[in-house]
C-alpha cells in the first residue's frame, strides 16, 4: 500500500530520509476508497480492527468487513439527508461505530467533527452554532444525551441525533432528548442495517475540500475551529509507518479519546497505512494495570501513550507482566521527563520514540527508527515539513538559543498542515503569515540537531531577569521518587517580577509525608539537578492536575487560580 503513495517506502539514515521522502498525490484522494477499500480488494480476510472493552467484550474486524460495515453506515446517514459539506460531530468515546461511522462520512464527503463525551450544553452549543452541525451521531450515555438534549432549542442548523446503544437499544439515553425533540433522534441499532445498498457518489472530493475539524482544547480563550483537507490524511501515512514503524503483523495500541486529535494519529489513518491492527480497549476509566494485562492478553507489538499514561505504568511492578511481544514504543501529547524514559528503558529494555506536533499539524518533529533517542528530547524534524526556530526579531536562532517553532510554508502548504481556523481569518492570519506558521511552542536545537522542547510562549517564566522554561524544572522534580506529576507556573512576585511555583502530584507512599519537610527536600533536589535559580520558591501539593481531555496539563488554571488568591 505504501508505495502506493511514496516514491521511496524504507530509508536507513536521516540524511536519506531528509533528501528521498517524497510523496505521490493522486488526484481527489480519499483515504475512505483509496486506502481502506483498496485493502478490502487486496486482503479482505486480514484483521484491521481488534476492539474489546472493559466488559470483556470483543469484535474483532476485517478489510473486508470494515468496507461492507462503513458502505451500510454512508447509505443510512445518506438516508437520513446528510451529504457532501454536511458537518457531523461525533461523540462515541471509544465505541466500536466510532471507526464504522469516521469512514462513512469520509466516503459520502460529509465533514467529521470528532468531539469528546464531556462537553457541557455550553460547549456543545458553541460548536453546533460555530461550525453549523448538522448531524450528531453520539453514544447512549445519559450524561451525552442531556446535553444534547439541552442545546436543541438553540441549535438551529441541527437536523438529526443518532443514538448508538448497546444491546438494548437507547438504554440509558436521557429521555428528555427523545420525548421533547422525537423528530430529531434515530436509533442506530434498529436503522442502520435497513438502509439501501451503498453507491458511491459519482464526485466526492478535491484534496483542497474540507474533511476533518478539530476544537482546540483550550488551554486558554475559546476552542478554535482546526480545519483539515483530505490530504491531512496522507500527511499521518509518516506517523504510522515511519514513527510508530509499523508493517502489516503489527497490533498496535494507542491510548487517546476519540474525541482529541490524537485518535486519527494512533488509531485511525497512519497505522492503516501500514496495513497494521487497530487494537482498541474501551474503558471508563484509567487504570494501569487494568491497561497492562490487556497488552500482555492479546500480545500488542506497538504501543503509544502521552507520557502521563507511562509515569503511571513504570509505577507497577512490570516484571508482572508478559510483555515480551511489545516491540516499539512511543509518546507525544505533552514532553516526556527523562526520568520517565530511563525508568522503562530500565524496566522494559525499550527506548521510547518521542514525537511532536499540534491538532494544526502532523507529526513535525520526531524520534524515527534510524535514529538513536535522546531521552526527553523530541527528535528531529519530520521530512515533510521545513522546521525552523526564530527568535522574538524573527531571525533565525543558532544551537543552544531558545526560540519558537515554526514550519516555513512558503508558496505550497505541506501535506498534513492544516488549512486555517474556520470561519476565523483573524486567528488564521495571528498564527499564519510571512510564510511561516507560529506553532506557540518554544524550544531550542542542539548541535546533531535534536530538538528540545521548553513549553508554550505564555508559560515561559520570567524571575529576576532569567527566561525559565517550565519543562526543564518539571524534568529535575520528575527525578525524586516522591514525584508521580508535577505543574511549573510562575506566580507574581514583586521583587523578582515572578517566582517559580511547583504543584505536585505525590506517589501513594508519599502522601503522609506532605508538608514543610518535603518541600524543603524538593527544593534542594532541584537546585542539584539544574541551576539553582530555577528552584520552585512555591511547592503545592494536589491531588490531580488540570488537565485538557488530550491529558495536557492546563498551567494557565493553575496560574488563574493563584492570581485569585
Amino acid at each position: 500500500m505504501v508505495e502506493r503513495f511514496l516514491k521511496q517506502t524504507s530509508f536507513t539514515s536521516v540524511e536519506d530520509y531528509n533528501k528521498n521522502l517524497e510523496f505521490i498525490i493522486p488526484e481527489n484522494f480519499n483515504f475512505a476508497y483509496d486506502v481502506m477499500d483498496q485493502w478490502a480488494e487486496e486482503a479482505p480476510d486480514k484483521l484491521a480492527l481488534l476492539w474489546t472493552n472493559d466488559q470483556g467484550e470483543e469484535i474483532r474486524a476485517t478489510f473486508g468487513q470494515l468496507k461492507e460495515q462503513s458502505d451500510q453506515a454512508a447509505s443510512y446517514l445518506q438516508s437520513l439527508g446528510i451529504g457532501k459539506n454536511d458537518p457531523v460531530m461525533l461523540i462515541l468515546k471509544r465505541r466500536y461505530e466510532w471507526w464504522i461511522v469516521m469512514l462513512a462520512l469520509c466516503k459520502i464527503g460529509a465533514v467529521v467533527i470528532p468531539a469528546t463525551h464531556m462537553l457541557t450544553k455550553k460547549d456543545i452549543i458553541y460548536r453546533n452554532t460555530r461550525a453549523s452541525v448538522k448531524a450528531i451521531v453520539c453514544v447512549d450515555d445519559a450524561y451525552v444525551c442531556e446535553q444534547i438534549g439541552l442545546s436543541v432549542d438553540e441549535s438551529p442548523t441541527l437536523k438529526s441525533v443518532v443514538v448508538v446503544g448497546d444491546h438494548k437499544p437507547m438504554a440509558t439515553a436521557d429521555s428528555s432528548l427523545f420525548t421533547l425533540h422525537p423528530s430529531l433522534c434515530h436509533d442506530w441499532q434498529a436503522e442502520w442495517r435497513l438502509a439501501p445498498k451503498f453507491q458511491r457518489p459519482a464526485f466526492v472530493n478535491t484534496n483542497d475540500d474540507t474533511m476533518l475539524m478539530y476544537f482546540t482544547s483550550g488551554t486558554s480563550g475559546e476552542p478554535k475551529m482546526v480545519a483539515h483537507d483530505y490530504l491531512y490524511a496522507m500527511g499521518h501515512l509518516t506517523t504510522g509507518v515511519f514513527w510508530h514503524n509499523l508493517h502489516p503483523g503489527s497490533l498496535h495500541l494507542t491510548v487517546a479519546d476519540t474525541g482529541w486529535g490524537k485518535a486519527v494519529w494512533g488509531k485511525f489513518y497512519g497505522q492503516w497505512f501500514a496495513g497494521a491492527t487497530v487494537f482498541v480497549f474501551d474503558h471508563e476509566k484509567f487504570n494501569a494495570d487494568t491497561l497492562l494485562r490487556q497488552m500482555e492478553k492479546y500480545r500488542v507489538t506497538s504501543f503509544c501513550a502521552p507520557p502521563t499514561i507511562y509515569r503511571f505504568m513504570i509505577r507497577e511492578d512490570l516484571s508482572k507482566y508478559d510483555l515480551s511481544s511489545l516491540e516499539y514504543c512511543c509518546t507525544a501529547g505533552e514532553a516526556l521527563n527523562p526520568a520517565v524514559y530511563d525508568k522503562f528503558l530500565e524496566k522494559t529494555g525499550i527506548r521510547m520514540m518521542e514525537g511532536f506536533g499540534q491538532t494544526e499539524t502532523t507529526m513535525t518533529l520526531g524520534t524515527f527508527p534510524w535514529m538513536t533517542p535522546k531521552p526527553g528530547s523530541m527528535g528531529m524534524p519530520n521530512a515533510q515539513y521545513d522546521i525552523g526556530l526564530i527568535k522574538p526579531d524573527g531571525t533565525p536562532c543558532e544551537d543552544g538559543e531558545k526560540g519558537e517553532i515554526v514550519v516555513r510554508v512558503g508558496d505550497k502548504k505541506p501535506i498534513g498542515l492544516f488549512k486555517g481556523y474556520y470561519r476565523d481569518d483573524e486567528k488564521t492570519r495571528e498564527a499564519w503569515h510571512d510564510g511561516l506558521y507560529h506553532t506557540g511552542d518554544m524550544a531550542w536545537r542542539d548541535e546533531d540537531g535534536y530538538y528540545w522542547f521548553e513549553g508554550r510562549i505564555d508559560d515561559v517564566i520570567k524571575s529576576s531577569g532569567y527566561r525559565i522554561g517550565p519543562f526543564e524544572v518539571e524534568s529535575a522534580l520528575m527525578t525524586h521518587p516522591a514525584v508521580v506529576e508535577c505543574a511549573i507556573t510562575g506566580v507574581p512576585d514583586d521583587i523578582r517580577g515572578m517566582v517559580v511555583k511547583a504543584t505536585v502530584v505525590l506517589g501513594k507512599e508519599w502522601k503522609d509525608k506532605a508538608g514543610d519537610d518535603l518541600v524543603k527536600e524538593l527544593q534542594q533536589h532541584v537546585k542539584k539537578v539544574t541551576a539553582p535559580y530555577k528552584y520552585p520558591r512555591i511547592v503545592e501539593f494536589v491531588d490531580e492536575l488540570p488537565k485538557t481531555i488530550s491529558g495536557k496539563i492546563r498551567r494557565v488554571e493553575i496560574r488563574n487560580k493563584d492570581s485569585q488568591k
